[in-house]
């Protein structure tokens, strides 16, 4: 049985219906991701689960217990939230204490309860200092330490980092990976970063208008978006019209709107005549002035539109034809060389029939 269990729950505020028919369930130990743009319900679910909302309809389940009576402050539920919501007057060591006074524990357990919890945050020469001493990086490792201080089943994080600057998050990122497989609590993790979900997590349930799109690794996701929602909000991706032409087993032979046939792994259901889309990811396009061709790749010239450095590689935006503009990525592999191709240049391009996926949806 699982942790958790989300079972049909819907949530409404008048006519507007944030969470829309949710199911879903998370393993013990795992850190479970809810990803989506504002307004597609994730902080809606995760406030269900800490219970600061009810569902209308629907069961939220921990450890087999129905919880739509169970108070907020009677669940083994925490919550880290963006804010930190940290007490100012007091110091780091009594506001991670603050749950176990509160819960009446022996004053000689608290004091090795929180010295534990320092070490686990890395703060054990911080536990005198206040709040407004310290970073924000390290006002948020206090804000966990307070969560995880009486070792909760379920650790509730609503977009804790998105306060933080880049290199402060990534810093965090790697330290919110490395406590959570120490203290083995189950992370649920709500964010609209599409980088942060999947460096963070197990599974990730992508979230669009109250439903969840795809459920799956981070690897899957990423590299097999279930359509074209998923494809689009989760990085970087040519998204290419197309219709199916022929069906041959394995791989079938798809015509895509003002470029040309392109063959593809086949779809399940697939039938010939059907529209879609090519979702292929610019990583997996090559790009050069001259390319082999070879029977397993789809080969294109064209004239380079546009190009964005991002510092460790490069994004070309080719157009194929017909105002087709097709993206590819290339690592900045030689110091000091910027970019290896300038706007108008006429280049090659392709990719492997298994690099892309096609999806009706």
């Amino acid at each position: 049985m699982a942790l958790l269990e989300i079972k049909n729950v819907v949530k409404r505020f008048g006519d507007y219906t944030a969470v829309n028919n949710v199911s879903l369930s998370v393993e013990a130990g795992e850190f479970f991701t809810l990803l989506g743009p504002s307004g597609c319900g994730k902080t809606t679910l995760l406030r269900m689960l800490a219970g600061f909302e009810q569902p209308d309809s629907g069961q939220i389940l921990l450890d087999g217990q129905d919880m739509s009576q169970v108070q907020p402050e009677k669940r083994p539920v925490h919550t880290v939230f963006q804010s930190y919501a940290l007490f100012p007057h007091m110091t780091v060591r009594e506001n991670i204490a603050f749950p176990l006074k509160m819960a009446k524990w022996d004053k000689v357990k608290i004091a090795a309860q929180v010295d534990e919890l320092l070490e686990d945050v890395r703060l054990t020469q911080f536990g005198d200092r206040y709040p407004h001493e310290m970073s924000g990086g390290q006002r948020q490792r206090v804000a966990i330490a307070r969560a995880l201080v009486d070792r909760p089943r379920l650790l509730l994080l609503d977009e804790p980092l998105s306060a933080l600057d880049a290199k402060l998050r990534e810093e965090m990122q790697l330290e919110l990976i490395n406590l959570q497989k120490e203290v083995g609590i189950t992370f649920v993790y709500v964010t609209h970063d599409q980088g942060e979900a999947l460096a963070l997590s197990h599974r990730i349930a992508v979230m669009s208008h109250g439903q969840v799109e795809q459920l799956d690794a981070p690897e899957t996701i990423y590299s097999k978006p279930k359509n074209r929602f998923v494809a689009d909000f989760l990085g970087q991706c040519n998204v290419l019209e197309g219709k199916v032409k022929r069906v041959d087993g394995d791989t079938m032979l798809v015509d895509l709107k003002g470029c040309g046939e392109v063959r593809c792994l086949t779809v399940p259901d697939v039938r010939e005549g059907q529209t879609g889309w090519l979702a292929l990811r610019p990583e997996k396009v090559k790009l050069d002035k001259s390319l082999p061709a070879h029977n397993d790749e789809a080969y294109f010239k064209g004239r380079v539109h546009d190009c964005l450095y991002l510092g460790d590689v490069t994004l070309y935006v080719v157009e194929v034809g017909e105002g087709v503009m097709v993206e590819a990525m290339l690592p900045n592999s030689i110091p000091g060389v910027a970019k290896f191709f300038d706007d108008n240049d006429i280049v090659e391009l392709a990719w492997r029939f298994d690099a892309g996926s096609f999806l009706t949806e």
